[in-house]
């Protein structure tokens, strides 16, 4: 039987769960406050997801990196292929939050967007 223990992020309980589980089929969720609980230990157990935040090197900003992050979560075991996508980006300056970066980041569908605004050096200017 596995057995593995998961800190709840839905709310701010924090509440330590147990998923116990037998041949990848899980058989309990303890320690749970709240529904919520169940529902986010089956997800981490089954298929763990998390938004990618990082950042992206600039070519002529006023900063030399932005920070991104994923639109969406992708799954846990992909977040070293993303970093090494993520790795060889460069972005020209200005950068607009919002703004995509990447499209289809490792071919997951997720885009990779700007967390702030850039601007251009020696400008007051974002375009």
């Amino acid at each position: 039987m596995e057995e593995k223990e998961i800190v709840c992020v839905s709310c701010p309980m924090g509440c330590r769960m147990t998923v116990q589980a037998k041949e990848g089929d899980i058989i309990s969720i303890t320690g749970n406050d709240c529904p919520k609980g169940i529902e986010y230990a089956k997800e981490e157990f089954t298929n763990p997801l998390r938004i990618l935040p990082t950042t992206v090197r600039v070519i002529g900003g006023e900063l030399p990196l932005v920070s991104v992050k994923t639109e969406k979560a992708i799954p846990k075991g992909l977040l070293l292929k993303a970093m090494a996508e993520i790795a060889e980006i460069e972005v020209k300056a200005p950068i607009k939050i919002g703004q995509v970066i990447k499209d289809d980041l490792i071919g997951t569908g997720v885009s990779l967007v700007a967390t702030r605004n850039i601007k251009r050096a020696n400008s007051n200017l974002l375009s």
